[in-house]
């Protein structure tokens, strides 16, 4: 039986997890955030790019030749995903019509510019800020919880989490970590899970029962791991992660995806969410 697009998705991320490696830290940066279309010149998708091995140009079979390039032979694609919504009418309880939209998940192969002949990549486009990345990433972050009016607790203490009652994100003292880009990787974090609020992105019901060790709990920590990474990946803050590479960790997240093929489409689009909220970025439909 061919497998639907969630099973795609879900086995990229197992297959990279089994390498050792963990998709949502990969690093991205400058303007285009890693990989993006070359037609578009947008960049895709935050769980597009966890699954995708390059950054740079990609682009379908179609766009590369209506670009001039060959895909050399031999050359294996990789997969991109999207929603599409389908309009369907159904009947409700007294008999009338109701439209409804529903949304599908789609793909699309794409290939690398390295693997085309006959075109040339884009010149690469960097950054341009007055501030350094953990100036950057320290105004973004205080910028975030002055605009939502979160309350931030630093004091001496082993715990770092967020209190939804409270709207209060604590903090052990900086000098606790054993460096800043670890403080920073942890304000992120809790940052990420200040945006389950209602008035926010609106996680708060599904978290309301949570039980530690649950899978809810771990897609709520996956959302906050995911989004917090992407925050340093686009300032271009580099965390050692020497805590997290180790096999315990890794198996942990496969026990989860592996029990559950939506559960890594949920809760990267989640994080992509969390992500755009904290950045104060319009969120563009279509987006792959």
């Amino acid at each position: 039986m061919k497998n639907n697009v969630y099973e795609m998705v879900t086995n990229r991320i197992i297959d990279m997890l089994e390498q050792g490696i963990i998709p949502w830290t990969k690093p991205w940066t400058g303007t285009r955030s890693g990989a993006f279309n070359r037609i578009t010149k947008k960049s895709y998708s935050l769980l597009n790019q966890m699954m995708l091995k390059h950054d740079g140009e990609y682009a379908t079979f179609k766009q590369w030749t209506d670009l001039g390039g060959k895909v050399r032979k031999g050359e294996k694609s990789e997969i991109i995903v999207f929603w599409k919504i389908q309009n369907i009418v159904e009947l409700n309880e007294d008999g009338e019509e109701e439209r409804k939209q529903i949304p599908l998940l789609r793909y699309y192969n794409v290939f690398h510019v390295s693997q085309v002949d006959g075109v040339e990549p884009l010149p690469e486009e960097e950054i341009e800020t007055e501030l350094e990345p953990i100036e950057e990433v320290d105004k973004i972050l205080m910028d975030y919880i002055t605009r939502e009016g979160i309350k931030l607790v630093n004091e001496k203490s082993d715990d770092a989490y967020y209190s939804p009652s409270r709207d209060l994100i604590h903090l052990p003292l900086m000098e606790q970590f054993k460096n800043v880009e670890e403080y920073y990787s942890t304000f992120a974090h809790e940052s990420v899970h200040s945006t389950m609020k209602e008035s926010r992105c609106n996680r708060i019901e599904e978290n309301k029962r949570v039980s530690f060790g649950s899978t809810d709990y771990s897609k709520e920590e996956l959302v906050a791991e995911i989004g917090a990474a992407n925050i340093l990946n686009m300032l271009n803050i580099e965390t050692s992660n020497s805590f997290k590479n180790n096999t315990a960790y890794i198996q942990s997240w496969l026990a989860v995806l592996k029990n559950d093929v939506k559960f890594i489409v949920s809760a990267s689009s989640k994080a992509e969410k969390a992500t755009k909220f904290i950045l104060n970025i319009c969120d563009v439909e279509g987006t792959e």
